[in-house]
Formats: structure tokens, C-alpha cells, sequence
């Protein structure tokens, strides 16, 4: 009886020790796959890394001299151009690379900008007003080119929804003054997601599915990333050129004057903005996507959703 129970202990203690040992051969094996992984996954990154460096150096190294006809190529048929933004610094933030691709041409192209609020949500209208023209000549737009607002009904706040006809009412007399043969603006995402800037999207596409757009202008988005993307900086270089057609990529030169007209907004500089100057990819690259008709009808549909 006595040897029955020590076998059957023994046989328990031995089955302990295999499932123990089993057990440690399925971490190690767990363990020495996720190693593996991440080396791969580090050479993988790396040789991203590399990539868009040479990218970007191949681009102004080699091709300086012509690029004029690679970075806005889709663009170059334009001579009078609209940027619409909701607040002073928007222009900066995000608009900063097409802007000054434009106003740096070649051919001829005369850039116009309608900010529809004069920032006012801090009650810092008056020294914003001020900012952004300070930041605008850095970007070489002619004071006489820009036209700030300074309405109630499109006042500067995350929590007021401006009224898309009031918004595409203003857009088209700017379009229509001023003989404007392409509007630039934000995407249906607005690129923060800040109701303002979806709000002009809204009501760009409003005058376009209306027909109230003169047949020569068209309309141009500036496409909305994902986070990480947005913070990339020049590594969103790849990305950009694979997912885009219509881009605007600066120099390292031009990159300093776009974060030097930026700096002009001496009001908005908090620690994330120092940040978002830094790493943002609308720093470098900005993205644009030319919609019709049935693009507009599509995110119409999605938004539905």
C-alpha cells in the first residue's frame, strides 16, 4: 500500500516536472519569437528611415534645378489661387508648403487668402489679425491679397457651427471677384477635425454640387492623415508620393520659412505648437486632392453613415 502511494507521488512529481519543463520550452519559444520579430521589425523601420532620406535628397540634390515641375506639377496649370482657412495660423499650419510652392514659382501665380474669423475665441482677434499678416509676408502673400473676416455669425469656436450657406455665400463672392481658377481648402476631415474647417469643406462642396463655381475653377483638398503620419515629419515622404498625385513637398530651406511664418503667431506658440512645428509632416508635405462631383456625393454618403 505504502509503495503504491510513493509510486503514485513519484509518477505526479515527474508529470509536474514535464508539464513545468513543456511550459518553459513554450516561452522560450514565445520569447525568441517576439525577439525575432522586432529585429525585423527594427531593420524594417530603419530601412524606411533610410529610404525616405534618400528620397528627399535625390529629390533637392539631384533634381534642385527642375523641381519647380515635380512638386506642383498638378498646380502649375493655375495663375489665380484661393486658400480658404477658418482662423489666423491655419495658413501656416497646414497650408504652409502649397502656399509657398506657389508664391515661389516660376510662371506666374497670384495667391489669395480668405480666413473667415479673426481668431477671437481668447479675445486675441486684434493681435491675431496683426500675426497673421506678419506670418503671411514671411510666406510672400501681398497684404492686399488677404481678406480676414470679423463676423459674429463666423465667430472663431470649436462649439459654434458656422452655417454652411453663409460660408459657401462668402467663398463664392471671393471665387467670383477675384476670377479664381483654383480653390485650395480642407478635406471633409478638416485635417484636426475642428468643425470650422470641416464646416468650409462642406460648403465648397455645396457650391460645387450647386453649379454656382465658375466651369474653370476647381476645387482642391488638402488630404487629412492619421496621427501617426501627421507627426512624421519628412519620414510621411514614401507614403505621400505612393498615396498622393498632387503634392508639395520643401526644401529643408523652405521648411525653416514656413516654421519662421509660423513663429509669427506669437500668441498660439504653447509647448504643443512648439512641438507640432517640429514634427509635423504640414511642415514639409502637403497632399491635395482634386474632387468632382461624385467625390463630393461619396463623402456626403459617408457622413450620412
Amino acid at each position: 500500500m505504502n509503495e503504491t502511494i510513493i509510486d503514485i507521488a513519484k509518477s505526479s512529481y515527474f508529470d509536474r516536472q514535464l508539464i513545468g519543463a513543456y511550459r518553459s520550452h513554450i516561452y522560450s519559444l514565445i520569447v525568441d519569437n517576439i525577439r525575432e520579430a522586432l529585429d525585423h521589425l527594427i531593420l524594417v523601420i530603419l530601412a524606411y528611415l533610410v529610404l525616405c532620406f534618400g528620397t528627399y535628397h535625390l529629390i533637392f540634390r539631384r533634381f534642385a534645378k527642375r523641381f519647380h515641375l515635380i512638386n506642383d506639377i498638378r498646380l502649375a496649370q493655375y495663375r489665380r489661387v484661393l486658400i480658404v482657412t477658418a482662423h489666423p495660423d491655419d495658413e501656416c499650419m497646414f497650408f504652409g508648403p502649397t502656399i509657398l510652392s506657389l508664391t515661389q514659382r516660376r510662371e506666374p501665380c497670384t495667391v489669395y487668402l480668405l480666413c473667415l474669423s479673426n481668431g477671437n475665441f481668447e479675445q486675441l482677434g486684434n493681435i491675431r489679425k496683426h500675426e497673421l499678416y506678419d506670418a503671411t509676408r514671411v510666406l510672400r502673400l501681398k497684404d492686399e491679397h488677404i481678406t480676414l473676416m470679423n463676423s459674429t455669425l463666423l465667430a472663431d469656436d470649436p462649439n459654434l457651427n458656422w452655417k454652411t450657406e453663409l460660408v459657401a455665400k462668402q467663398i463664392r463672392k471671393e471665387v467670383e471677384t477675384l476670377d479664381i481658377e483654383a480653390l485650395i481648402t480642407f478635406d471633409r476631415d478638416g485635417v484636426s477635425y475642428h468643425p470650422n474647417h470641416c464646416t468650409i469643406y462642406y460648403a465648397a462642396a455645396s457650391l460645387c454640387l450647386a453649379g454656382y463655381l465658375p466651369k474653370n475653377c476647381k476645387i482642391l483638398t488638402l488630404d487629412s492623415v492619421n496621427v501617426l503620419r501627421k507627426y512624421m515629419s519628412v519620414f510621411d515622404l514614401v507614403i505621400s508620393l505612393l498615396l498622393s498625385t498632387n503634392w508639395c513637398i520643401l526644401s529643408w530651406t523652405n521648411v525653416n520659412i514656413v516654421r519662421k511664418a509660423m513663429r509669427q503667431h506669437r500668441s498660439q506658440m504653447l509647448w504643443f505648437r512648439k512641438l507640432y512645428i517640429v514634427f509635423s509632416r504640414y511642415m514639409v508635405i502637403n497632399t491635395l486632392r482634386q474632387i468632382d462631383v461624385s467625390d463630393i456625393e461619396l463623402d456626403m454618403q459617408i457622413n450620412d453613415t
